[in-house]
């Protein structure tokens, strides 16, 4: 398929964590960004991704600076957001602990469920839902993931859509409509088949 263009702004929640990478990957791709740190700088955005990192100190931080109301009720008008790693935690309704969340995706989410830093793991999953952003020579090819001290998703509601499974079932990549949740991390690759699939959320929701 030919490389398409995405006249888009999008934001990536910079508190914390790797959004520089999520950045650099979007930039690669001819899309405008911005670093967002404060309820203002949503002003404009065509998407928003929420990165990687703890998400209790993004939580806290984005209460401290009055993001977390403005982020939620983005989610629930309909604007694309995508959430990796600590960012799913932080859409999922329920992470079974007291932390601040956006609470926006019917899903739970278990923290941490592998375990510590040393647990951290690669694998290639099947993501059947890739191939409509795919160029020939990448369709059905497997997606690298990369697993940080990750969560898993243990439950779904009845509108959302399960992306991605370990071999056991595990659940590690959901949408509910506008919104796009990997417990892993694709910015943390060379594969921008997860970002291509993103922009085309958000160029349906626009």
């Amino acid at each position: 398929m030919p490389r398409r263009s995405y006249k888009f702004k999008i934001g990536v929640l910079a508190l914390q964590g790797a959004f520089r990478e999520h950045i650099e990957m979007l930039q690669s791709l001819g899309v405008e960004t911005v670093e967002v740190r404060l309820p203002h700088h949503l002003d404009g955005l065509d998407g928003i991704i929420i990165p990687g990192g703890e998400s209790t100190s993004i939580g806290r931080i984005g209460e401290r600076y009055g993001l977390l109301e403005p982020l939620r009720e983005w989610a629930l008008q309909g604007k694309a957001m995508w959430g990796t790693c600590a960012g799913m935690i932080l859409m999922a309704k329920d992470v079974g602990m007291d932390q601040p969340i956006l609470g926006v995706m019917d899903i739970t989410v278990l923290r941490n469920a592998f375990g510590r830093q040393k647990d951290s793991f690669e694998v290639d999953l099947k993501i059947p839902a890739l191939d409509a952003v795919s160029t020939r020579r990448e369709k059905g090819k497997p997606f690298h993931a990369i697993f940080i001290r990750a969560p898993v998703i243990s439950s779904v509601g009845p509108g959302v859509e399960i992306l991605a499974t370990l071999d056991d079932g595990t659940i590690v990549a959901a949408q509910q409509g506008n919104m796009l949740a990997t417990a892993f991390h694709p910015e943390l690759t060379n594969d921008t088949r997860f970002h291509r699939y993103f922009l085309e959320v958000v160029r349906r929701t626009r």
